[in-house]
């Protein structure tokens, strides 16, 4: 029985990847890069984390914004950070790099100085190392004295206390300066002298992972099968030879003549896009499968399919499959010929990677426009008091959140229009946030800001598209395509930035206003292909709340959840619907605004109160309203 704390504890690379946006391009011509977390073992450690093994990251990152990224990256995925060590004198490393063609990627490590080669033998503890099952490094570590000698420690502590060791060779040849600078792209250089100093390490694993390339240099021979002898010479580990779309093949024993006399197990044919990160995929799948003692077969099998997936897809770590995407994909793999055009692997990719679980949440929504300016106008007031009324309303919601123990259960819904300084206060605190996109009042609905693709490009990847639809599923032929193609725009454009959608739905107000309309209005959406993130949703019945519940198990069981609306409804009919929902796990709290601030704003536009007042009233609202909430049932 594991009683281990880790399974995994990864060592090795660990950087930023600036990821061109353009492919084609070369990267002189790149007009915008995505940031991923990046380095062969960062990659691994996420990897492995997100096929469900315990893993930990041993690594040096710098003190700066950079190193923040990489370490809540890994954490997000549920990677261990206790031993990513802050180097308070060095920056973190950088990768810039992009998509070409097939087969050209052009790469250019910044490593000059950085934090994770500054590791040092100090740095590992025989007590941590003793608490894995398997230690993972990766060959660039070899490559500087400092370094290795960090690894041999490591690796003296792992075989003293009976932990598996693996190596991934991992071999660049710019790392080893084998290369020009700027030549990152070069996958292979021979070389009698690195060579020497693999095969002096070879021996301490147990495991050793390699593409025939890499194979090639460790064992000191262009052809593959005298490679493996090489290596097999001065090492009894397991060795998986990468194939590419052959597979992998592995040699627990002699090495045979041709390599297609190991263990071979088929890899999985796809249209690759881009290799980068293929191989730190394989790993991690093969690590699940090793650690779990599932054979060689299973092992691989994952393994296959991770680098697969990962080839079809733009980045590294954020393209590696999570375990439920993963098994999914192997169940029907000879039906996915593109996995990066598969609806359902996208779909539990999109939401299996989520940053965040909310299970509940109290929303003070005051991204409203035409109300207040309605409200300005009713007292008389300037348009431009609505800014710092809004500030005023953020003021009193963070100070709830504060009183009322809020804690990763506290979020807003703001415009632009006239919040931008508060959605630019509150982003990265940690809240909930929505941002409206809809044109207030249209219908069909039209964007308040215009195409959708070009508004998300300048959008915290943490702010949620809110887009309100008043929609009857009923409506005649033309109105409802219209309405539906909108939505659908907006979810596409979502699933293509990587912004999670909540969609409000509100029955217009000249048709009877029948709840078993949501559910139909609901069940055309998904008809559709579109799986809102989130729900924005009036009070409904308890039988109605238990239908909505069904639909969403049967359609989409990884949506994160509705918030109740309120309409401007008075509390105690809120607290109504609060309690027709209590058996309902999918209502994760409301989202509510005029409720809380209508009359308030309108006393303070009116210059009845003055903002003490205003924040006093608004606060009073809002606890009534959460205690409200937490008293349901």
């Amino acid at each position: 029985m594991n009683n281990k704390k880790f399974d995994v504890i990864c060592m090795g690379r660990i950087a930023v990847d600036l990821y061109g946006q353009q492919i084609g391009s070369r990267l002189e011509d790149m007009g915008s890069f995505n940031k991923y977390l990046g380095g062969s073992s960062g990659n691994v450690a996420y990897g492995t984390a997100v096929q469900g093994l315990k893993s930990s990251m041993l690594a040096r990152v710098g003190d700066e914004h950079m190193g923040r990224f990489l370490k809540e990256e890994l954490e997000r995925a549920g990677c261990d950070t206790s031993h990513l060590i802050t180097d308070k004198e060095r920056l973190t490393a950088l990768v810039l790099l992009g998509i070409k063609d097939q087969d050209t990627f052009p790469l250019i490590f910044y490593r000059d100085n950085c934090a994770d080669m500054a590791i040092t033998a100090e740095d590992v503890s025989e007590e941590y190392i003793a608490s894995a099952r398997c230690l993972a490094v990766t060959g660039t570590h070899l490559s500087h004295p400092q370094t290795r000698d960090a690894v041999l420690t490591a690796l003296k502590y792992a075989r003293r206390n009976g932990v598996k060791t693996a190596l991934d060779i991992d071999y660049r040849p710019v790392l080893w300066g084998l290369t020009g600078l700027g030549d990152g792209e070069t996958r292979f250089v021979e070389s009698g002298e690195v060579t020497a100093q693999l095969k002096e390490v070879l021996g301490l694993f147990d495991l050793i992972v390699g593409t025939e390339e890499e194979f090639h240099i460790a064992g000191g021979s262009t052809d593959s099968v005298q490679a493996l002898k090489g290596v097999r010479e001065v090492s009894n580990a397991e060795l998986v030879c990468k194939r590419g779309e052959l597979g992998c093949a592995v040699f627990s024993e002699a090495i045979p003549e041709s390599l297609d006399d190991g263990i071979n197990v088929q890899g999985v044919r796809v249209d690759v896009l881009n290799v980068l990160g293929a191989g730190d995929a394989f790993m991690s799948g093969l690590l699940r499968g090793y650690l779990n003692d599932e054979g060689w077969e299973q092992s691989c099998a994952y393994a296959n399919a991770c680098g697969a997936l990962v080839v079809s897809r733009h980045g590294c770590a954020p393209a590696m499959p999570t375990k439920v995407e993963l098994d999914n994909y192997l169940s029907r793999v000879t039906e996915v010929p593109r996995p990066d055009l598969d609806d359902e692997l996208n779909h539990l990719h999109r939401v299996t990677t989520r940053k965040q679980k909310w299970q509940e949440l109290c929303v003070m929504a005051f991204d409203h426009r035409i109300q207040f300016v309605d409200m300005a106008r009713e007292a008389g007031a300037d348009v431009a008091q609505i800014k710092p009324l809004k500030k005023l309303i953020l003021q009193a919601s963070q100070q709830v959140a504060s009183e009322a123990g809020l804690q990763n259960k506290s979020g807003l819904l703001c415009d632009s229009t006239f919040g931008q300084d508060v959605l630019n206060e509150v982003t990265g605190q940690g809240w909930w946030i929505g941002r409206p996109i809809e044109l207030p009042g249209s219908r069909p609905l039209e964007l308040e800001h215009g195409n959708i693709g070009t508004q998300l490009t300048d959008w915290p990847l943490e702010h949620i598209v809110k887009c309100l639809v008043f929609f009857n599923p009923e409506d005649e032929y033309s109105l409802r395509l219209q309405q539906e193609r909108q939505i659908l725009d907006v979810w596409h454009a979502c699933c293509k930035s990587g912004h999670q959608l909540l969609l409000e739905v509100i029955l217009p107000r000249d048709i009877e206003q029948d709840e078993a309309l949501y559910l139909r209005a609901m069940q055309r959406f998904y008809n559709l292909g579109v799986k809102p993130d989130w729900w924005k949703l009036p009070p409904l019945t308890s039988a109605n709340w238990q239908s909505v519940s069904a639909l969403i198990d049967e359609r989409d069981p990884y949506c994160a959840g509705i918030v109740m609306l309120g309409l401007d409804a008075p509390a105690q009919e809120l607290a109504e619907g609060f309690n027709n929902s209590v058996h309902c796990d999918k209502v994760k709290g409301f989202a509510v605004g005029r409720t809380l601030f209508g009359a308030p704003s309108r006393d303070w536009l009116a210059g009845k109160i003055d903002d003490e007042t205003l924040v006093s009233q608004i606060k009073q609202n809002y606890h009534n309203l959460i205690t409200l909430w937490r008293d349901r049932g």
